[in-house]
Formats: C-alpha cells, sequence, structure tokens
C-alpha cells in the first residue's frame, strides 16, 4: 500500500494555500491540474482582461453619478470602487469556471486525498465523470443558491451613498473570501456526500482558518496574471484542510 505523505499542518488557512502551490506541482498531481488550469486560464485570460481595459471608465461613471456634495471623497472611493469591481468579477469569472471544471476539480481532489492519506487511487473514468455530472451539477447549484441573495442584498449596500462606497468593498471582500473557502473545500465533502449545510457548518467552527485561507484565494484571483493558476492550488489546498481538520469526522465508512 503506498505510504502517505507527512506533511506538518500549516498553522493557519492561508498555509494551505501555499501547500496547495507544492502539491499541485507534485508527480501524480500533476495531469489532474491540467484540465482544470487550461479552463481557468482561458476564461480569466479573455474575461479578466476586457474588465481591466473598462475598469476606469466604469468608476469614473459611478463617481460622476455621486452628489456634488461628495465630490471630496473621490480620491478615496476611487481604489475601494476599483478593489470592489475586482473582487465582483473575479468571484463572477471564478464561479463560471468552476462550473465548467466541477467534475475534473472533484477528480482532482479524490486523487490528491488518495495521494495524502496513503489510500489507493480511485479507478475513475470518464464514463463515471459522466454518471455524477447531475449531482456535481446539482451541488454548484446548491452553492449558487446560498450565494446569490447575500450578493445582492451586498450590491444594494454599494448604491448607498457614502456608507455603501466605504464599507461595502470591505464587506464583499469578506463574504467572497468566505464563497471561495466553500468554493474549493466543497469538493472534498462532496466527494464524501457531505451534505452542503453540513460543510457550511463545519467551516464556520473553524472560521479564522476558512477566512484565511479563502481570503488569500481571493486575493491571488483579483491578481492578473496569478489568477490563471488559482483554480487547482486552491483545489489541492482545500483538499489537504479537508484531511487534516475534517476527514476523519466525516469521511465515508
Amino acid at each position: 500500500m503506498p505510504q502517505p505523505q507527512i506533511t506538518p499542518s500549516p498553522a493557519g488557512g492561508a498555509g494551505y494555500f501555499f501547500r496547495g502551490m507544492s502539491l499541485a506541482i507534485q508527480p501524480g498531481t500533476r495531469r489532474f491540474v491540467i484540465l482544470p488550469l487550461f479552463i481557468n486560464i482561458l476564461l480569466f485570460g479573455s474575461a479578466f482582461g476586457f474588465v481591466l481595459s473598462q475598469l476606469g471608465d466604469w468608476i469614473n461613471g459611478w463617481i460622476a453619478a455621486l452628489p456634488s456634495w461628495l465630490d471630496w471623497l473621490s480620491y478615496l472611493l476611487w481604489p475601494l470602487l476599483a478593489i470592489a469591481t475586482l473582487v465582483i468579477f473575479s468571484y463572477l469569472f471564478s464561479t463560471i469556471a468552476n462550473w465548467i471544471a466541477a467534475p475534473f476539480n472533484g477528480l482532482l481532489a479524490e486523487h490528491l486525498e488518495a495521494k495524502l492519506t496513503g489510500e489507493p487511487a480511485p479507478d475513475t473514468g470518464l464514463k463515471d465523470i459522466i454518471k455524477d455530472l447531475p449531482r456535481i451539477m446539482n451541488r454548484e447549484w446548491i452553492k449558487l443558491k446560498y450565494y446569490l441573495p447575500k450578493a445582492l442584498g451586498l450590491l444594494i449596500l454599494l448604491w448607498i451613498p457614502a456608507i455603501g462606497q466605504t464599507v461595502g468593498p470591505v464587506l464583499w471582500f469578506l463574504f467572497s473570501a468566505w464563497m471561495m473557502t466553500i468554493q474549493y473545500a466543497d469538493y472534498p465533502f462532496d466527494n464524501h456526500k457531505v451534505p452542503f449545510p453540513t460543510m457550511r457548518d463545519a467551516l464556520k467552527v473553524k472560521r479564522g482558518k476558512s477566512l484565511s485561507f479563502g481570503s488569500l484565494v481571493m486575493l491571488f484571483t483579483m491578481t492578473p496574471i496569478l489568477n490563471l493558476f488559482v483554480m487547482p492550488i486552491a483545489v489541492c489546498g482545500a483538499t489537504a484542510m479537508w484531511v487534516d481538520h475534517y476527514r476523519d469526522q466525516y469521511k465515508l465508512s
């Protein structure tokens, strides 16, 4: 039987993102990284470039629509609105990419977990992936339903003069960081058929670890060039976090 890879557990959630970087390039893992990486590069390479080319015009238009008595806030609002816009579109692009790559991300998490625990790698083929598609897509839909009402509330907040443009971007980032953790941690949880509410509550128990992991994923997702490589790294990091903190309690018997 293969021996598990012995690696010290990172001190915090952010450490799992960096651990994901090393896991993603290890022999035996790289072949499962290729498809998620290709999908992420294809989407972010085009969509994110478009957003960056339009960002300045959008923000100037939003600031011009504010009442004249708030003109003095323009220097403060510009960077805050830029961050909020990048956060919103980064999460949007990430969500679309994850919908497309979900079956392959689940496969990556499954094989990496076997590598980390020393268990036999699952014999999963194309037929098995196709068979699981309805369940996988339903899980993505559940995550989207969880996200949309909260995102709508935060979007409305952004349009409230002064308060929305100052507090809103911070809340957007924290919420997006939380959703990034949910998105990527869900692959190993879902591989073991752990219900979404159970997974969400488990992540809340270790909220600090979850937010620090998701914050780093969000920062890299907002960063041009680096965001092309985030998806498989985040899957690997979240899977390592699952193995260290959740697997013994929630794995299938």
